[in-house]
This record gives structure tokens, C-alpha cells and sequence, in this order.
């Protein structure tokens, strides 16, 4: 008898259950909008930007011993942006001890959420409060599949979560040799990045792949034609932020960004040294 009657007092008192609803859902929307609102930080002021893309690497211990080492509060030019990119599982031990420095991911979800075991989206980045997130490397382009449709996809979801988008681009050594570099980066920006990205929010990596993790780089001169060609050549991409990437580390990292047309690097193997890093930071 008592579950009848509170079956039936739910019932009758469907009217006030729906303006309580009414008033939360107006609530979440309030709250929802404000956070919307929340400005892309923009990267332009910054004078270079290095990203330490640690991959699959790191533990709990390690990250302790990093951070000591980095000393995050010790780096010397505060025009640079640094952002660290580790595997999603660390974020929670690296919010909050960054700073001057931000936080980055590694990829994000074609999707806000669903049925989609073991992804992670651009709005649970946000929430673990990354502000820079890397798509489209190559190594998620070669080993995972993804497109440049899946691409632009991701670089839509995280500018609607406020987050910058680093966009990753690069040719085989196969194109290479057939003299195919640029084909294959137009193509792929083209594609990649989506119309609503402006130069004062998103970021573009120019990484050969052929030269990723094996010491080979291309020479100053190339890499400095590439990045002006992006900047002057591709429509609507002119004087984006174009990183270097592809066997960076402290004895090359000054002269590249040197370079007139390079905005910055991606470091991937370089950073999981703290004191490399550091002297990259610094440089």
C-alpha cells in the first residue's frame, strides 16, 4: 500500500516535478553557456611554442622526478608557450603543477560521447583541464587509420570546447623522393583543418614522418620553404603558427626556431628529458 501511494503522489505531483526540471534544465543551460563563452586562449602572443609530446610514455614516479627536474617556475623566457602532452591517465597529477606551462593531450574522440569504449572527447579534456590537444600525428594517422576527415572532426570538437587544436601534418620519404612534399600538406590541410579555425587559435605541425625518431631531419633551408609555403601559399592558412617537428632536441631546437617562418616545435622523444626540455624552453 505505501508504494501505491507514493506511485500515485509522484503522479500527482508531475507539475511541480516538471518545473523543477524546468528550473534545473534552465540552470544547466546557464551553466553550460558560461562555460561555452570561455575564450580560446590566443596564441599569439606568445614568440615560440614547444610542445613536449611524451606519447606512450611515463609513470606516476616518473612524472614526480620530471617535474622536480623541470622546475616549472625556474624557466627563464616567459614569451614562450610550453605545453606538455602526456597520456590522458597522468592529467589529474600534472593539473595545477605546470604552470607557467599548459596542459596538453594526445588525441581526442571523433565523438561527445555514446557507446564508444575507450574514447576520450574534447569536452573530457576540458574537463581534466587540457588546454592544447595534438590530432592527426602520424602515428595516429599510419598505425590507428584515422583520415582527414576524422581530423577536422576532432579540430571542430575542440574548438567548440574552446581547447587549441594542434593539428599534425607531414609527408612520407616516399612522397619525398617523388618530389610530392607540398601535394600531399595541401591535401592534408586542406582537409584536416576546418573552416571555422582562425591563425589566433589553432596550431599546424609540420612533421616529416621520415624523420621522426630517427635522427634525420630536413635541412634549415627546407624546413624553412615548407613552413612558407604553408603561411603564404595555402588559402586561408597565411601566418598560422607552423611548428617543426621530427628529431628535435636542445642542439637543434635553437637554430629551427630561428628560422623566419617557424613558429615553434613539437619534441616527442627530446622531452621525456626534463633537462632537455628545459634547455629547449629556454633556448
Amino acid at each position: 500500500m505505501p508504494n501505491n501511494i507514493a506511485s500515485t503522489n509522484a503522479i500527482l505531483d508531475f507539475p511541480r516535478l516538471l518545473n523543477i526540471f524546468l528550473f534545473y534544465g534552465v540552470a544547466c543551460i546557464i551553466i553550460l553557456s558560461i562555460r561555452e563563452s570561455k575564450n580560446m586562449l590566443e596564441i599569439n602572443k606568445f614568440d615560440r611554442i614547444i610542445v613536449a609530446n611524451w606519447k606512450l610514455n611515463g609513470s606516476i614516479d616518473f612524472i614526480e622526478q620530471y617535474l622536480q627536474e623541470l622546475n616549472c617556475s625556474k624557466l627563464e623566457n616567459s614569451n614562450n608557450c610550453g605545453i606538455i602532452c602526456t597520456p590522458s591517465v597522468y592529467f589529474h597529477k600534472l593539473v595545477g603543477r605546470l604552470n607557467p606551462l599548459f596542459l596538453g593531450g594526445q588525441d581526442c574522440s571523433n565523438y561527445s560521447e555514446g557507446a564508444y569504449t575507450g574514447e576520450v572527447s574534447a569536452t573530457m579534456l576540458k574537463d581534466a583541464s587540457c588546454q592544447f590537444c595534438i590530432i592527426g600525428h602520424s602515428e595516429r594517422r599510419q598505425i590507428f587509420g584515422q583520415s582527414n576527415e576524422d581530423v577536422c572532426i576532432k579540430a571542430m570538437n575542440l574548438i567548440a570546447n574552446n581547447i587549441n587544436p594542434i593539428i599534425c601534418i607531414g609527408e612520407t620519404f616516399e612522397e619525398k623522393n617523388q618530389n610530392l612534399t607540398k601535394d600531399i600538406i595541401y591535401t592534408q590541410i586542406s582537409k584536416s583543418v576546418p573552416k571555422n579555425a582562425t591563425k589566433d587559435f589553432v596550431i599546424i605541425a609540420y612533421e616529416p614522418i621520415w624523420a621522426i625518431g630517427t635522427g634525420k631531419i630536413p635541412s634549415l633551408e627546407e624546413i624553412d620553404n615548407i613552413h612558407s609555403f604553408i603561411k603564404n601559399e595555402i588559402q586561408n592558412i597565411e601566418n598560422y603558427k607552423i611548428l617543426y617537428g621530427g628529431s628535435v632536441n636542445s642542439n637543434n631546437a635553437s637554430e629551427i626556431m630561428d628560422l623566419k617562418n617557424v613558429d615553434g616545435v613539437l619534441v616527442g622523444g627530446a622531452s621525456l628529458d626534463a633537462l632537455e626540455y628545459k634547455k629547449i624552453m629556454n633556448s
